[in-house]
């Protein structure tokens, strides 16, 4: 452990430019730049509120911001994964030319992700200042979903990193996937419209929980449900372990497959 621990604090440097050009290449010749990482979320709950709203008269309380909490968690978790499952692919190059520790490069999707997403919950904090809505203290723990959210797609984007090297179609497939968990989470609905089998199935969810206790602590002002909490810690470790044992386990062969 010792060794892993010394070997990624003499790569972070390389982390950190990673992470950097993630960030950049994203928004490269892009005019707004970086500024489309607040606009994307508030443009999408504009458009989803008014669609909605309309069409299914949900019966939720500032309905715009329990879209726009549904869309930052669920569009941190998706893009996160689905750039950390071609990372290794991406950056074949550089792994053909040299030694790096190659769980850096999922890895760095991820970060760059998750600075999109504190970008991304400026923008929520910005709409309840605007809409009145009320700022509680609990706000500030909205690093505990958070930081849950990030070891679990960490988890889930290795495992996907590995797989994807040597079987291609998972980057289609996975793209299929985010469809259906997108719908198996109550990003733009609420839990109550849901019928007992499929309610059930949706709390199963790991996103569904994260959700429950973000929304909780920073638009609800209520301390996290410890049930909520305890089952996404639980399923972060089980993703983080059973994705850093698969990465680990197919490293070695991914120079055959790039």
């Amino acid at each position: 452990m010792t060794q892993y621990i010394q070997n990624f604090i003499k790569f972070r440097p390389l982390l950190k430019e990673l992470v950097t050009r993630d960030i950049k290449t994203k928004y490269r010749r892009s005019v707004l730049g970086v500024l489309w990482t607040l606009l994307n979320p508030l443009l999408m709950m504009i458009i989803l509120s008014i669609v909605f709203s309309n069409l299914f008269r949900f019966q939720i309380e500032n309905y715009p911001l329990y879209i726009l909490s549904g869309q930052l968690i669920y569009n941190f978790f998706s893009e996160g994964t689905s750039r950390s499952m071609s990372a290794v692919i991406d950056n074949a190059s550089l792994i053909k030319k040299v030694y790096i520790p190659k769980y850096l490069f999922a890895f760095s999707r991820i970060l760059s992700s998750f600075i999109n997403l504190m970008a991304s919950f400026c923008a929520l904090i910005i709409v309840m200042i605007f809409t009145d809505a009320r700022l509680y203290y609990t706000t500030i723990l909205a690093i505990i979903p958070i930081f849950l959210l990030t070891v679990f797609a960490t988890g889930i984007g290795l495992i996907l990193a590995a797989v994807a090297v040597k079987f291609r179609d998972m980057i289609h497939l996975y793209g299929v996937l985010l469809v259906a968990l997108n719908y198996l989470a109550p990003i733009i609905y609420p839990m109550g419209i849901l019928p007992g089998k499929i309610n059930f199935l949706v709390r199963l969810n790991p996103i569904t929980q994260v959700l429950n206790v973000f929304r909780e602590v920073v638009i609800y002002g209520q301390l996290p449900s410890a049930g909520s909490v305890l089952y996404s810690l639980v399923m972060a470790v089980i993703a983080l372990v059973v994705g850093l044992y698969v990465f680990y386990k197919n490293q070695d062969n991914f120079i055959l497959n790039l």
